[in-house]
């Protein structure tokens, strides 16, 4: 799937820059930056997809998730720089309109509408087979994101190519290139803000840690929990460790309360990947350290 929209692209770039140069058309040159960014966007996602199902080692233990993440970390970034070029080539333009072929224009966009439209639509069927409930992995989700983007500008560059044909206003261009150069920011930013949370080990998005602390405590023979943690390995792999307080009892029911505590995290959170340690305050109480304990949950529940 990704290595037909790999090949498409590739020949839309090519269709874009050589007309956006005969046609003297900045939109269309700023559409070829677009889908530019795109194909690497997909590229990243190809080699990201290829990398996430690479087992783990001994030396990476939790395998590849974040080269994934990466991956969509470097597209965003050479997203945002494409931008600003974008908009500074339309602020010299506007200073000094070009003639621009509007024919050319509209029949290059109209292709590229039809194009990016196919992709988004099978991009969007896979992000939907693979995650209905989550919103999907965050690579093949930015690089739906760039498609639908793509519709939308080069929707706009058939728009744009009319107006110039009716008004004879050349400057048309420049402004639309300017638009296109905000989509492209505007997604960029927010898979920059989404890799970077994952990145930098936070709470992964839509995950509340009270809401999860709640959840925990509400599970019969929980005393108390804390020290808790909730993280993504990749982007869609979530990871949670905490320690739970719990009377002092047998084994036996102590792993009764290690599956409710999976199971609550599976079903109503997502969180497989568990790392739960059991204390039981009495037996503590037993060896005769109680101020250390009672510091401690007190210190806990001050810090959380």
């Amino acid at each position: 799937m990704l290595k037909v929209s790999l090949a498409v692209t590739l020949a839309y770039i090519v269709l874009l820059v050589v007309a956006g140069v005969r046609a003297h058309s900045l939109a269309l040159l700023s559409e070829a930056g677009h889908n530019l960014s795109d194909f690497l966007a997909l590229l990243l996602s190809l080699v990201a997809v290829y990398l996430q199902s690479r087992p783990p080692s001994s030396t990476k233990t939790y395998g590849y998730h974040r080269a994934g993440v990466l991956a969509a970390l470097v597209n965003a970034t050479s997203l945002v720089a494409v931008s600003f070029f974008i908009f500074y080539e339309a602020f010299r333009r506007l200073q000094h309109p070009e003639h621009v072929q509007a024919g050319v224009m509209m029949g290059v966009a109209a292709c590229g509408v039809v194009m990016n439209g196919v992709i988004a639509f099978l991009l969007y069927r896979s992000v939907g087979r693979s995650a209905g409930r989550s919103g999907g992995d965050v690579n093949i989700r930015s690089a739906l994101l760039h498609e639908v983007g793509d519709t939308l500008s080069t929707a706009a560059v058939i728009a744009g190519g009319w107006a110039i044909l009716v008004t004879g206003h050349y400057w048309i261009d420049s402004a639309l290139s300017f638009g296109i150069g905000a989509l492209i920011l505007w997604s960029g930013f927010g898979i920059v803000r989404e890799t970077l949370n994952i990145l930098l080990e936070g709470t992964p998005r839509g995950v509340k840690l009270e809401l999860v602390a709640t959840a925990i405590r509400s599970i019969d023979g929980v005393n108390d929990v804390h020290d808790l943690h909730c993280w993504s390995i990749g982007s869609e792999t979530r990871a949670l460790s905490c320690h739970i307080s719990i009377a002092d009892i047998p084994p036996s029911v102590s792993e009764r309360i290690l599956r409710d505590v999976k199971d609550c995290l599976h079903h109503n959170f997502r969180i497989d990947h568990t790392t739960i340690q059991f204390e039981c305050v009495e037996c503590e109480v037993a060896h005769g350290c109680v101020m250390p304990v009672a510091e401690s949950e007190e210190h806990h529940h001050h810090s959380h």
